[in-house]
């Protein structure tokens, strides 16, 4: 391993720089590789079975990505209430109405909070649960 990438493993991150590598989808370790092969705000993108830079594989075990479900929901169902607030508030209408609205509005958001949530997962686990062991290509 080179002297620069163990320097870089073992700086502890400010939380601006984590957030930031969230948002861009980085692997949590390395912080240099892409979690997906694409945007997750693109469409449906395919995950790296390992990171391309440290090799870090992304799905430990099966059934990996139960946790992030749980992370989906939490998110899923938020994004849900604020948009029926800012409906209720805006219109006024019956709640009835506003959380079919709210659901709909919904909709075209749930694949990349699904996504995003596996990386909300992954940096979850890496955080308490790190995986340090690095293979040579």
């Amino acid at each position: 391993m080179s002297l620069l990438r163990k320097h870089h493993l073992s700086m502890k991150y400010p939380i601006a720089a984590t957030v930031k590598d969230i948002l861009h989808q980085k692997c949590p370790r390395c912080r240099m590789g892409r979690i997906f092969r694409r945007s997750i705000l693109r469409g449906f993108p395919k995950m790296f079975e390992r990171c391309p830079v440290c090799d870090l594989l992304f799905e430990r075990e099966e059934g990996y990505f139960l946790g992030a479900m749980y992370i989906s929901f939490l998110a899923g169902v938020g994004v849900i209430v604020l948009l029926g607030l800012l409906i209720w508030g805006l219109t006024g209408w019956w709640i009835t109405k506003v959380t079919v609205w709210a659901v709909v509005l919904f909709l075209p958001l749930a694949p990349a909070i699904t996504f995003f949530s596996r990386v909300l997962w992954i940096y979850l686990d890496q955080t308490f649960d790190p995986d340090e062991s690095y293979s040579k290509k």
